[in-house]
C-alpha cells in the first residue's frame, strides 16, 4: 500500500495489470489521479510500481472480481474515498464451442464480465450520483454487436455490457455522472492466449495497439461521450453489424474464430 495524497482525485481501474487496463491506468496517473487498481492475474505489483514512479499513490488489489468477495476486497481498498473515475475494464474471454468447454468456464466469464462488473458499478456509482460528479468508463466490445460463433459466451456478455452502458448512461443523464462504453476490437494483449484461441484466424490477424485503444476510451470518457468504437476497422465492422443479418454475421465469425481456422 502506498500513502495517498488526498489532494489528488482517485481513479479505480480494474483489469489493470496488463493490456488496455494498464494503459488506461497510466493515462489516469498522467491526468493527475491516484489509483486503486485490481486484477486477478498478471504483473499487478509491477504495474503499480511503474505508476508510483510517475508520482501517483497506488493501492494494488489482487482480487477475483467474478466473486462478491473479490469486489468486497476492492471496496475495502477504496475505503470510502470519493471516486472521480471508475474504469471497469476487467474481463475474460472464452474460445471454442459452448458445449466443448466445461460450464464452470462459461460461468466464470459471465460472473467476471457481467455480475462482478455490475456489482462494482452499483457500489461505486451510487456515491458518484450522491455527490453529483464522476466519470465511468466500461470496456464493452464490438464483439457485442455480432453473434460470436466459437466465442458465444464472451460475445454474449459484451452484448449485455454494451447495452447496459448505454442504458445506465441514460438513467444518469443530468446527474453529473457520465457513462462511456469503450468498444474495441482485436487488440494486442494476452486476450487470445487466455481465451485458448491462439489457433484461430482472429488471433493471427493484425491487432490494434492497446495504448491507442486506451487513449480513445479515456478521451471519450473525459468528454462525457456515451461510447467510442476504437479503430477505423472496427467502425466499419460496427456499421456492417447494423445492416447484415445475424445468421450471416454468425457464419462470418465462425470462419475467423473456429478452432484451427488459422491453418485455413
Amino acid at each position: 500500500m502506498a500513502s495517498m495524497n488526498s489532494a489528488r482525485p482517485l481513479a479505480v481501474v480494474t483489469g489493470a495489470s496488463s493490456g488496455i487496463g494498464r494503459e488506461l491506468a497510466r493515462l489516469a496517473v498522467q491526468d493527475g489521479h491516484d489509483l486503486v487498481i485490481a486484477a486477478d492475474q498478471g504483473p499487478l505489483e509491477e504495474s503499480a510500481e511503474s505508476f508510483r514512479a510517475l508520482g501517483a499513490g497506488v493501492d494494488a488489489v489482487e482480487a477475483d472480481l467474478s466473486t462478491a468477495f473479490g469486489v468486497d476486497k476492492l471496496m475495502l481498498a477504496i475505503g470510502g474515498r470519493p471516486v472521480d473515475l471508475l474504469i471497469a475494464n476487467a474481463g475474460h474471454g472464452l474460445g471454442h464451442g459452448f458445449l466443448d468447454k466445461p460450464f464452470s468456464e462459461a460461468r466464470h466469464v459471465v460472473d467476471t464480465n457481467i455480475t462482478g462488473t455490475l456489482d462494482l458499478l452499483h457500489r461505486v456509482v451510487g456515491g458518484m450520483r450522491r455527490r453529483g460528479s464522476g466519470r465511468v468508463l466500461i470496456t464493452g466490445s464490438v464483439a457485442g454487436l455480432t453473434p460470436g460463433s466459437f466465442q458465444a459466451v464472451y460475445s454474449g456478455t459484451k452484448a449485455f455490457i454494451d447495452s447496459f452502458s448505454f442504458a445506465l448512461g441514460n438513467e444518469l443523464k443530468d446527474s453529473g455522472v457520465s457513462v462511456t462504453c469503450l468498444m474495441p476490437g482485436a487488440t494486442e494483449t494476452g486476450f487470445f492466449e487466455r481465451a485458448d484461441m491462439l489457433d484461430t484466424r482472429l488471433a493471427t490477424e493484425e491487432k490494434a495497439d492497446a495504448a491507442d485503444v486506451a487513449r480513445d476510451g479515456y478521451e471519450a470518457m473525459k468528454k462525457g461521450q456515451d461510447h467510442v468504437v476504437a479503430g477505423w476497422k472496427n467502425k466499419v465492422s460496427a456499421a456492417m453489424a447494423r445492416v447484415v443479418p445475424d445468421s450471416v454475421l454468425a457464419e462470418q465469425h465462425r470462419r475467423t474464430a473456429e478452432p484451427g481456422s488459422a491453418r485455413h
